[in-house]
């Protein structure tokens, strides 16, 4: 029998019988890792592709001292890393992926922890490209280990280490594998994101908008990278709906913010996870809040075309109940008096309705329809319609219900507009005294907490001051000079729409 041609490096591995070319696969490796010829970070990704990673990822420094950096590293959990990396320098999986020469998908499942870098070379490689300093890199070996196949040996081979060669064939074979994985969520992360959209949607009425926002983001983050891992199909309709419901609430907040192209991007970006689930629940209240983002913008009229849609996919229950209350109002801001009274038949009968879960009553605050919620959206059609005795009524009593209820619940929005609305009402019977009680809290409201509704609302309070029949009053005119100067106060950071 012939003998088997060798590797020329020195470790001297019998070659494959594929193998065309005189040296082996691993030393193959180690040469591409120290060529000159080569650019540096020039490597094979483990998907297969090939790239040439860009520079380092600008890192604050002391980020290589850090102890989650260390620990992270000498566990060997690059995921953790690369998470690490990512959140300091500012970068997408893209971005980074760019940065080493990987591919998005791979970053994903690396974070995900679908997948592992084993292989020594590539580690080092990852290490090099994130701008790792080299006493955090160990020693790249640059022959292979002497192997003794049992059949021949070459003249000044040594024992063979089959551990370590167990080890290697091992790595390898994982790197292989994860190449193909299909994917898969990882226990109890999409229950802890559920959690945190739960919290997240009840603080959002009684909290600044601010850390609520950021929260928000971080949130949708990590949804973004589960989709992008190729979830199965059965996880993937859960993934959208949870992040059809985080860029739902993305809306409200882009929308206090004062930019209502994000909010309404946000709110394509809502539908179409709705549709992707399948999930009419949430197709409801998609088109619901684009009809409350229309209602305070130019194009209020919108407001109208947007509740139809979301009727029909509302099911009985709080959210045809919160659709027929939009609705109504809408048609009032407008002037279309007999479209909101039927509006507000619709909701009457919406209340007797046997109710039906819309899947996203599980979150809670900002995802809820309750009664003294509902009983604020009333007063503010019945103050648009003329009809004061009837709003004061309705205002009151979602003021009384907020006050009454769990301090978790309470809407610091909802409060203020319908106390706007009792002002209103006072107004119109020439009750000044009554009117500034009521103002005068709204006034005192801190700046973090005055809503942009709340800021419409007060210019249009202050020019009811100036009727002429409180001319002479003197109430009536520092109440005016207060609400005037309270435009100003709208540019403090929103709170969530209510």
């Amino acid at each position: 029998m012939a003998a088997r041609r060798r590797c020329e490096f020195e470790c001297g591995t019998p070659l494959s019988q594929y193998n065309s070319g005189n040296v082996c696969a691993g030393c193959s490796r180690a040469q591409a890792a120290s060529s000159p010829q080569l650019p540096q970070h020039f490597w094979e990704s483990p998907d297969g592709s090939r790239a040439q990673a860009a520079s380092s990822p600008q890192l604050p420094q002391g980020f290589w001292e850090s102890p989650d950096v260390l620990s992270a590293i000498e566990t060997r959990d690059f995921g953790r890393l690369s998470e690490e990396v990512r959140q300091r320098a500012g970068l997408t999986q893209t971005g980074l992926a760019q940065h080493v020469g990987l591919s998005q998908g791979f970053i994903s499942k690396l974070e995900r922890g679908t997948t592992r870098l084993e292989v020594h070379e590539k580690v080092l490689r990852f290490l090099e490209a994130l701008g790792a300093p080299v006493s955090l890199r160990p020693g790249l070996p640059q022959t292979r280990p002497h192997v003794s196949t049992g059949i021949s040996s070459a003249p000044g081979d040594g024992p063979c280490d089959l551990r370590q060669l167990a080890a290697t064939a091992a790595a390898e074979s994982l790197d292989f594998v994860s190449q193909y994985s299909t994917g898969g969520t990882p226990p109890g992360e999409v229950d802890e994101i559920r959690r945190e959209i739960a919290a997240v949607a009840t603080e959002y009425v009684h909290s600044p908008l601010e850390p609520v926002f950021t929260r928000l983001l971080a949130t949708r983050g990590k949804l973004f990278t589960l989709l992008s891992g190729q979830p199965k199909p059965s996880e993937a309709l859960h993934l959208f709906f949870l992040t059809g419901t985080t860029c739902l609430l993305l809306a409200h907040a882009s929308q206090n913010l004062g930019d209502e192209t994000a909010a309404m991007a946000q709110i394509r970006t809502a539908w179409t996870c709705a549709d992707r689930a399948d999930h009419n629940g949430l197709r409801a209240w998609v088109r619901g809040t684009a009809a409350l983002i229309a209602e305070w913008s130019p194009q209020a009229q919108a407001a109208l075309t947007h509740t139809q849609s979301a009727l029909a996919y509302a099911p009985t229950g709080e959210s045809r109940i919160r659709i027929a209350a939009i609705q109504a109002r809408a048609a009032a801001r407008i002037g279309d008096q007999q479209r909101a009274r039927s509006s507000l038949d619709v909701l009457r009968h919406a209340r007797e309705e046997w109710p039906d879960a819309d899947g996203l009553e599980q979150f809670g605050g900002l995802l809820r329809f309750p009664t003294e919620k509902q009983a604020f959206y009333i007063g503010g059609t019945y103050t648009l319609l003329g009809n004061y005795e009837r709003a004061e009524r309705h205002a009151a009593e979602a003021i009384a219900l907020y006050e009454q209820g769990a301090p978790e619940a309470y809407s610091y929005g909802d409060v203020a507009l319908a106390r706007l609305d009792i002002v209103t009402a006072r107004l119109a019977t020439g009750e000044v005294e009554g009117a500034s009680e009521e103002l005068k809290k709204i006034l005192e409201l801190p700046p973090q907490l005055r809503i942009r509704q709340l800021g419409t609302s007060v210019q249009t309070v202050a020019k009811l001051l100036t009727h002429s029949k409180f001319d002479g009053n003197r109430a009536a005119r520092e109440l005016a000079d207060a609400a005037v100067s309270y435009r100003t106060m709208d540019t403090q950071p929103k709170a969530p729409l209510q």
